[in-house]
């Protein structure tokens, strides 16, 4: 077990703290995170309105739902200015947070993302007919500027708002964005800027300053939007149907679940944030599929995915990575030593909120080879049972966003709005915890004042030949 840990220290821990020193990374994480408000704004209208509307209307109480009108309304209107435009919200943070890790100007930096974003999405709509329209009704429609093809109408000026705007296109903001962003940063870097004499305000000078790169930027996003055009679509369809819907369905196998689970254990073990170092990869692909979730539910529509971004944090993470509320309690329950119900007793309320830092390091669970296989272990096998569950129909998936210190049942209740999350939750926690139990019970075998090398029986035969402990007074 030593050899395997010491050879996971020397190839895989440097690999890992050099992908979470990546600024663009960095970037892509602080962007995600910067969203957060506008997707906990959005889940709370989303969940007023299953309280006050889906529920009632299920029991066919409609007496609640028309007096609550006006409050479904509201929440509507919420949601159009939250989960319905993250796409744009996040195209302006990408921007903005890649700006600030290459210390350039930050709010142009946002601006150009968002402007190639735009860039990228169809600008019509089109609506297929039944029948073909006659001669005076399709003048009236041309005279209008719309386009009549046969049995389509299609006119130029419209955004797809509910296709679009959206988590549908992260992925875009990512690569057109990126594009247009690295010749921003290169320009500014190199100086190609319009510099303003000191007399003239701060606010004034950092925008002419950007204006050099900026238009080189946005022109380097249209020329790709032109030139894919050419081809009948869009940058936006193009990615999603090359890039971000193979990745997506790729996210829904068991395999893809299981790896992310594995990896972000084994960075968590070495003391690297396993969440955030694959925060980038987790939020890009699962969060997207969540997103989408939590917009179907909001139109009535069926999920199209059935593992998402918290779905992790509901079942395979219970109080922190590695599920460590179940070690806690495991070492209440049956420990013998001291250090560790002293840390255990510290720990568990932070625990209960999602929160291990004090037990990953106060116990310590970071590169401890006794807690090294059930670290692993718990939420592997944890993540497996929620998946079997989840592809079996036997509980419903995550429809709505939660925040990630939300206590076990009360978050997956509310995240799935569904009765059977927290009861497989349960079992789950069961499972862990039983996992954990052996050793819980091994680590009592060991003299916690032993150093890391020392075995039990040399110390005693220490003890008995000198007398005294390594320390003692003389």
């Amino acid at each position: 077990m030593n050899a395997f840990i010491g050879w996971l220290n020397r190839h895989v821990v440097p690999i890992a703290a050099k992908i979470g020193s990546i600024r663009w990374l960095v970037a892509l994480r602080d962007a995600f995170i910067a969203i957060i408000p506008a997707m906990m704004a959005g889940a709370v209208s989303t969940v007023l309105n299953v309280l006050i509307c889906d529920i009632p209307t299920q029991f066919k109480w409609t007496g609640i739902v028309d007096s609550m009108q006006w409050l479904i309304g509201i929440n509507a209107m919420v949601w159009t200015g939250t989960l319905a435009i993250l796409g744009l919200l996040f195209a302006f943070t990408f921007g903005y947070q890649l700006a600030v890790q290459y210390q350039v100007e930050p709010v142009t930096g946002g601006i150009v993302v968002l402007g190639a974003f735009i860039m990228s999405l169809p600008q019509n709509f089109t609506v297929a007919l039944s029948s073909a329209l006659g001669k005076g009704a399709t003048k009236l429609i041309t005279d209008a500027g719309g386009v009549v093809d046969g049995k389509n109408i299609s006119m130029w000026g419209y955004f797809n708002f509910g296709k679009f705007f959206g988590s549908y296109g992260f992925f875009t903001v990512m690569i057109i964005g990126g594009i247009a962003m690295t010749l921003y940063i290169w320009l500014m870097k190199k100086n190609v800027t319009i510099k303003m004499p000191e007399a003239v305000p701060p606010a004034i000078a950092k925008a002419f300053t950007g204006i050099i790169p900026a238009t080189a930027a946005l022109y380097i996003a249209g020329v790709i939007n032109y030139l894919i055009s050419l081809n009948k679509t869009t940058v936006i369809e193009f990615i999603a149907t090359l890039i971000q819907e193979p990745l997506l369905n790729m996210s829904q196998g068991f395999w893809a679940v299981l790896l992310m689970t594995l990896l972000v254990q084994i960075f968590w073990f070495f003391g690297l944030h396993g969440t955030n170092v694959l925060g980038p990869v987790l939020d890009s692909i699962w969060l997207t599929a969540q997103i989408a979730n939590m917009n179907a539910f909001m139109k009535g529509e069926a999920l199209p995915f059935i593992w998402t971004r918290n779905a992790f944090d509901l079942y395979a993470w219970i109080g922190g990575a590695g599920s460590t509320l179940l070690l806690l309690i495991a070492i209440l329950l049956f420990s013998k030593r001291d250090d560790q119900c002293t840390v255990a007793k510290l720990s568990i309320a932070p625990g209960c909120f999602n929160v291990n830092e004090p037990v990953m390091f106060g116990l310590p669970i970071v590169l401890d080879p006794i807690y090294f296989i059930p670290f692993i272990l718990a939420p592997v096998v944890m993540v497996s049972i929620a998946y079997g569950a989840h592809i079996l129909g036997w509980v419903s998936p995550v429809k709505n966003q939660i925040v990630w210190s939300m206590p076990p049942f009360v978050n997956s209740l509310i995240a799935t709005m569904d009765w059977r999350a927290p009861i497989l939750q349960a079992v789950n926690m069961v499972i862990g915890f039983l996992i954990y139990v052996p050793f819980v019970k091994a680590a009592n075998k060991l003299d916690p004042e032993l150093t890391v090398d020392e075995p039990v029986m040399k110390k005693e035969k220490r003890v008995k030949e000198t007398g005294k402990l390594e320390g003692d007074a003389v």
